[in-house]
């Protein structure tokens, strides 16, 4: 993501590619580095503008610190954007905070995808204090979470480590894992008729398979890519696969045929 430059205005933090369409904005997780976009914004800069604003996830206080005070940020950057209409991705937390944004503004939201999404069940660190001082848990935690280990790279593993060796860092992912928990979002999901992808990991750990399915089955206008040999972020791990799939359902909801050419389930790779 070396080309893109964060751009700071106001109280928000942001990068995007300016391209034209309808702009896709990227959600990222609670311990997502920019990073795991790479592959999304590589491919759909030439077709989208694809934005990618950056959580204030260690900002703001601990006191009010919340999933919802998230979701109040993204309306306030979408506002401030003046974006008629976008499309969410959000990945881990970040699908979490799509599906509250796209509950309370369904009229903004021309497509949903989430991929590893919190909402309905996680088990990540949990909702107790992240081991800290241990750098070797933590390389195996971040490498537990992908089918492939190796993608959890030394650069990873350090920002990981060290998010969670900042104490007032490690208390935000805590209050934030257990504001996640409490939204709990199943008994909302059949309120969203916009149009969403799920694609998921067949090897996920932290939201397993199932939770995808359960997703699908709840979310009325949904489709369901199961991707194999892919744990918990598909964009990262299987990037080509990913961006297929992700192009073939944006263009039928652009093209206004998704309905009527929605697929069944299936697996890639």
């Amino acid at each position: 993501m070396s080309e893109l430059v964060t751009k700071e205005e106001g109280k928000f933090k942001y990068m995007e590619t300016g391209g034209e369409g309808t702009p896709l904005v990227l959600l990222h997780g609670l311990l997502g580095a920019l990073s795991n976009f790479e592959g999304i914004v590589s491919h759909f800069s030439s077709t989208h503008n694809v934005v990618v604003p950056i959580l204030p996830l260690f900002e703001i206080s601990l006191r009010s610190l919340s999933v919802t005070k998230l979701v109040e940020y993204v309306e306030e950057f979408i506002d401030y954007k003046q974006y008629d209409k976008v499309h969410v991705l959000g990945n881990s937390l970040g699908g979490h905070i799509a599906q509250l944004y796209t509950l309370k503004h369904p009229d903004k939201v021309e497509s949903m995808i989430l991929t590893g999404s919190s909402g309905l069940f996680e088990s990540a660190m949990g909702t107790t204090f992240p081991k800290r001082g241990n750098y070797e848990y933590m390389k195996q935690k971040a490498e537990g979470v992908f089918y492939n280990p190796a993608i959890a790279t030394k650069e990873l593993v350090d920002d990981v480590y060290s998010t969670v060796n900042d104490l007032k860092k490690a208390m935000c992912v805590v209050a934030i894992a257990k504001s996640a928990v409490r939204h709990n979002l199943e008994d909302k999901l059949n309120q969203i008729k916009t149009p969403t992808l799920l694609v998921w990991g067949i090897q996920d750990s932290v939201t397993p398979i199932w939770v995808g399915e359960k997703f699908h089955e709840f979310i009325p206008n949904s489709e369901l890519v199961k991707v194999d040999k892919c744990g918990h972020a598909p964009m990262m791990e299987r990037p080509n696969l990913f961006n297929e799939a992700l192009r073939s359902f944006m263009t039928r909801v652009e093209d206004g045929t998704f309905l009527d050419n929605k697929k069944e389930p299936y697996i890639l790779g």
